[in-house]
C-alpha cells in the first residue's frame, strides 16, 4: 500500500535529482534535495486539508485534482506563478521576466545594468501582496473551522468556547478583517499599506466567492446524485459528500486556490536557499508537490483522518499559524525553519493525541461476553 502510493513520487524524485545534477552538478543536486524536503515539511498540513476536501468529492473530481490539479501545482504555482508575479509587479514583459530568471546579474547584484531588478529582488518586492492575499485566504479557512460546532474537539478548552462564539453571524469575516487592519496599520510600511489592504481584501473575497459558489450548487448536485448525504462538522467551502458536477468543480477550484495559498511561503522561502528558478521548480514542484499528492492519496485511501480524528484539527491550527506568520512577515522576517516546524509540531501533536484517544477508547470498551 505504502510503496504503491509513493512509487510515482519516488520515481519523479529520482528523475528530478538526475536532471538537477546534469543541470548544475552536485551543488544543484543537493539544493534540489533540500528544497524537496523543505516543501514537504511546509505542506504536510496542506495534504491533510486536501484529504478532508477530497473525501467529499466524487471519484471523478478526485482524479481530476490528483492529475490536472497536480500539474497546475507543479508547473503553475512553482514555475509560472513566480514568473507572472515578476513581470506584472516589476512592469517587465514575460520574455524579459524569463530572461532575468535564467540569467541573473553578475556577482549577485540586485539589479541589472539597465536598471531591471534581479528575479529574486522582483519576487521579494511582491511579498507584501502575496503574504496579504495568502494570509487572509488561509485565515478565513482557519476561522470558519474553529467557529463551527463539531462533536469531536481536540483543544476542547479553547475550541468549544470559540464554536459557541461562532454562532454570531459572519464572525469569521469580522475577525479576519480586523486582523488585516491591524497588520496593515502596525506591521506594514506606509508605502505598501494600500497594496496590502487590497490584496488582503481580495483574499477574503476569493474565499467567500468559492465558498458561496460551492454552497449554491449543493442542492442541485444532491438531486443529480439521488440525494447525496451532506457531511457535517468539516471546515471548507462545501458540505457535500461525493460532490459531482458544479459542486465538485468548485471544490476543485477551492483546492487549487488553497494549494496556491500554501505555496506562497514555500516559493518565497526557497530564495533563502537558491534563486535559480530551474532548481526551485525541480525541488518544490516535482519533488515537493508530488510527495504532497502522494501523502494526500494515502490519507484518503487509508482512511487515516477517520482513524486519527484530531489530525484535521491539527492541520487547521497549523493553517491558522501559517496565516498569522504570513501577516507578521509583512513587517518582520520570519525564518523559514520556524514556518515549517510550527506546522509539523501541531500535526505531530494532533497525531499523538489521536493515538492516545484511540487507546483510551479501546481500553474503555467492555470485554465481549462469552457465549455458553
Amino acid at each position: 500500500m505504502v510503496f504503491r502510493t509513493f512509487r510515482l513520487s519516488l520515481l519523479v524524485t529520482v528523475v528530478a535529482l538526475i536532471v538537477a545534477f546534469l543541470y548544475g552538478g552536485f551543488e544543484a543536486f543537493l539544493l534540489c534535495a533540500i528544497l524537496g524536503v523543505f516543501e514537504v515539511s511546509l505542506s504536510f498540513d496542506n495534504a491533510v486539508v486536501n484529504a478532508t476536501v477530497l473525501n467529499r468529492m466524487s471519484e471523478f473530481w478526485q482524479k481530476m485534482f490528483l492529475t490536472i490539479g497536480v500539474l497546475i501545482a507543479v508547473f503553475g504555482m512553482r514555475l509560472v506563478f513566480p514568473l507572472a508575479v515578476v513581470w506584472i509587479t516589476a512592469g517587465l514583459s514575460p520574455v524579459r521576466a524569463l530572461d532575468i530568471a535564467l540569467n541573473p546579474p553578475a556577482d549577485g547584484a540586485m539589479h541589472f545594468p539597465d536598471g531591471s531588478p534581479s528575479y529574486e529582488t522582483a519576487l521579494t518586492a511582491a511579498h507584501p501582496q502575496i503574504a496579504a492575499f495568502g494570509g487572509m485566504f488561509l485565515m478565513m479557512l482557519f476561522l470558519n473551522f474553529i467557529f463551527s460546532e463539531r462533536e469531536v474537539t481536540w483543544l476542547s478548552w479553547l475550541e468549544r468556547p470559540l464554536a459557541k462564539a461562532g454562532k454570531l453571524d459572519q464572525l469569521a469575516v469580522a475577525v479576519a478583517l480586523a486582523a488585516l487592519l491591524l497588520a496593515a496599520e502596525f506591521l506594514t510600511p506606509d508605502d505598501h499599506r494600500s497594496t496590502v489592504l487590497i490584496a488582503g481584501l481580495l483574499g477574503v473575497f476569493t474565499y467567500i466567492l468559492v465558498d458561496g459558489l460551492g454552497s449554491m450548487f449543493e442542492v442541485d448536485d444532491e438531486d443529480i446524485d439521488g440525494g447525496a448525504e451532506a457531511s457535517t462538522g468539516n471546515g471548507g467551502p462545501s458540505k457535500l459528500a461525493g460532490a459531482t458536477g458544479k459542486a465538485g468543480f468548485f471544490l476543485f477550484l477551492y483546492l487549487e486556490v488553497l494549494d496556491a495559498s500554501f505555496s506562497f511561503d514555500g516559493v518565497i522561502g526557497a530564495f533563502a536557499i537558491t534563486s535559480d528558478p530551474i532548481i526551485i521548480a525541480l525541488g518544490l514542484g516535482f519533488i515537493g508537490a508530488m510527495f504532497v499528492r502522494s501523502i494526500t492519496i494515502y490519507l484518503v485511501r487509508k482512511g487515516t483522518l477517520a482513524d486519527y480524528v484530531y489530525l484535521e484539527h491539527g492541520a487547521h491550527w497549523a493553517i491558522g499559524a501559517l496565516a498569522v506568520i504570513l501577516l507578521i512577515s509583512l513587517g518582520v522576517h520570519v525564518n523559514e525553519l520556524i514556518t515549517g516546524l510550527v506546522g509539523v509540531v501541531l500535526i505531530v501533536a494532533a497525531l499523538v493525541s489521536s493515538i492516545l484517544r484511540n487507546r483510551r477508547t479501546e481500553n474503555a470498551e467492555p470485554a465481549p461476553v462469552p457465549t455458553p
